[in-house]
């Protein structure tokens, strides 16, 4: 018998994690006023206000676990030695689920070499550590935080499928939360924050935005299919994750996007790599997926 999921409990769990946001955004414009006054005014406001907010989401992985009742089970994190297994196994499906994606750009002339860069094993050797390092870096973030206490979170009191919904949601919003406006030292004032978050909040309405947008929703729900699919699987999604920013840096250092190309709607001015493309393409791994699934089954019978 199907449990019952009372409207209340879909709203909450749609709300709550804005709550949770707009008290983090809120907390790093009062400190990130306080920082630059007190600690460095060279300091852009927009971007101290960004790091605090990425900083008070990671803490807050903690006490929400802790008020939710998630176990590392829940969390998705498997032991050791199987958690770094999966992070190469996930770094592994990373490579060959974007990796077609990059192919048809260039042969379709949306990514041409960047012949104005100095090409040196040096440079291909540092290029290549550093952005997986970053990539990982950024990893280590962002599942946690959406693949894990997030979605185990909305799991706990709604059907799996509208808990990665939501969670894909919340993780491709938060791309777009950003103002671009300096403000000058001697103008900030303790309310110049909340000025930035409204005008952050306000970029989720430009409608250049949405081609990224739902290439990052698809991302999201691909990984939240993958968390879900896989028992104690956070290790996979980090890896994933991580092989997937990896390609993307590498990727703007040796080619240039041809502004000129007919097929340039592929990609999106967010990085100039996702877009009507990866949306696509990872719908179509996705449904394969399903399929695959499904005849798997059948032949079981």
């Amino acid at each position: 018998m199907k449990p019952a999921y009372p409207a209340r409990n879909i709203l909450y769990s749609i709300f709550c994690p804005l709550l949770v946001l707009l008290v983090a955004i809120s907390l790093a414009c009062v400190g990130g006023y306080f920082i630059v006054h007190g600690i460095n005014e060279q300091l852009q406001l927009r971007k101290v206000i960004s790091k605090l907010t990425q900083l008070l989401l990671v803490l807050s992985i903690f006490p929400a676990a802790f008020y939710l009742k998630l176990s590392k089970e829940d969390l998705g994190v498997a032991v050791k030695a199987v958690f770094l297994k999966q992070l190469f196994q996930g770094f592994g499906l990373g490579f060959i689920t974007l990796l077609p994606v990059f192919i048809l750009l260039y042969v379709l002339g949306v990514d041409v070499i960047n012949e104005a860069q100095l090409w040196t094993w040096g440079f291909l050797f540092n290029k290549l550590i550093i952005a997986v390092l970053l990539a990982l870096l950024i990893s280590l973030i962002e599942e946690p935080l959406f693949r894990g206490v997030l979605l185990a979170g909305l799991n706990k009191k709604l059907p799996v499928i509208l808990a990665i919904l939501i969670s894909a949601f919340y993780y491709a919003v938060l791309h777009f939360l950003d103002s671009k406006t300096l403000i000058p030292v001697e103008q900030l004032t303790i309310f110049s924050g909340f000025q930035l978050m409204s005008e952050a909040f306000a970029n989720l309405l430009r409608p250049e935005i949405i081609p990224a947008f739902f290439a990052l929703l698809m991302v999201g729900l691909f990984l939240g299919l993958l968390r879900t699919r896989v028992k104690s699987s956070l290790g996979l999604c980090i890896g994933c994750h991580t092989c997937w920013v990896w390609q993307i840096k590498v990727s703007k250092s040796l080619f240039k996007t041809n502004l000129d190309s007919e097929y340039l709607y592929l990609v999106s001015r967010y990085d100039g790599v996702i877009g009507h493309l990866v949306t696509v393409w990872l719908l179509l791994v996705v449904a394969g997926y399903f399929v695959y699934q499904r005849l798997r089954v059948a032949r079981s019978v």
